[in-house]
């Protein structure tokens, strides 16, 4: 069977081969037995739990601090783009802690990409997402363990379908969003840009959290930014209100929708699998 072997235009490095790695078979036996699978799961629960700890202090945080009715001040706290920097400072953060051991995926529509591009097998998927939605709720639950009056006050950090919003906008904004944050984890950790782009080093976790922040600062009017199912469930199991779980299929379907969209684009547009899975084929024949 014919390899699809590559070779980097680069003028620093020319002739550099590349191959790309197999894909990841879909049911997997003999990675259940392994401990690094259960390491990673539950370096996925951990990573999720502070993500959701940390920033929704800050959503919380913001919304007192800029109360007027409660002797806030209207230009108090961080404001919008101070939110928008702790998601996509944390994400950055963890991805860097965590990508050698899971991955760093930290999103179930990460993970759902990343399992359609046959980059995981689907027992690891589904696994990920379970740690995953644990830990948004762990970190959920904390934040009203430590602060509750201010988190029943302030929405809890859930996601919610802004008013004068449709549900159609909300649901384009997290499937764009979704998008743009996938598409850049395929562009990111592109094992081909080691051949073609070598002299250019490039930290993964940096464009993944500039990802985040950046769709934040655009959707956060709109839907409060889901763009991470695990991330709206978490917040919406320890909030508990109707409007929270009324909207909860927006965050689901959109990121999920986004991820697809993504994983189709990069794998068989900008990297022409389409094209090279026929050339294999007319080779054997």
């Amino acid at each position: 069977m014919a390899k699809d072997i590559e070779y980097g235009t680069d003028q620093y490095a020319p002739n550099k081969d590349y191959q790309d790695p197999p894909p990841a078979p879909l049911i997997d036996a003999e990675e259940l037995g392994k401990w690094s699978l259960y390491r990673a799961i539950i370096a996925e629960f951990i990573a999720t739990l502070l993500f959701l700890y940390i920033t929704v202090l800050t959503v919380i945080g913001y919304k007192s601090q800029s109360d007027t009715k409660h002797n806030g001040d209207e230009c108090g706290g961080v404001g919008i783009l101070g939110i928008a920097w702790a998601f996509g400072g944390m994400i950055f953060v963890l991805v860097y802690c965590t990508a050698g051991i899971s991955g760093g995926h930290i999103n179930p529509a990460v993970t759902f990409g990343l399992f359609l591009a046959r980059k995981i097998s689907l027992a690891r998927a589904v696994m990920y997402m379970i740690a995953q939605c644990l830990g948004a709720i762990c970190g959920c639950g904390l934040v009203k363990a430590f602060q509750k009056a201010y988190y029943v006050n302030y929405g809890g950090g859930a996601n919610e379908l802004a008013p004068g919003y449709s549900t159609g906008t909300g649901l384009a904004a997290e499937i764009i969003g979704t998008f743009v944050l996938v598409y850049t984890v395929f562009s990111a950790t592109d094992p081909k840009r080691n051949a073609r782009d070598s002299h250019v080093p490039v930290l993964a976790p940096l464009p993944i959290g500039f990802a985040v922040f950046m769709v934040h600062l655009a959707t956060i009017p709109i839907t409060g930014t889901g763009i991470n199912p695990a991330r709206s469930f978490g917040a919406a199991v320890i909030y508990g209100k109707d409007k929270a779980w009324d909207d909860q299929w927006i965050f689901w379907v959109g990121p999920f929708i986004g991820a697809a969209i993504a994983a189709l684009y990069h794998q068989y547009i900008l990297r022409a699998g389409a094209v090279k899975a026929l050339g294999s084929f007319r080779s054997n024949a």
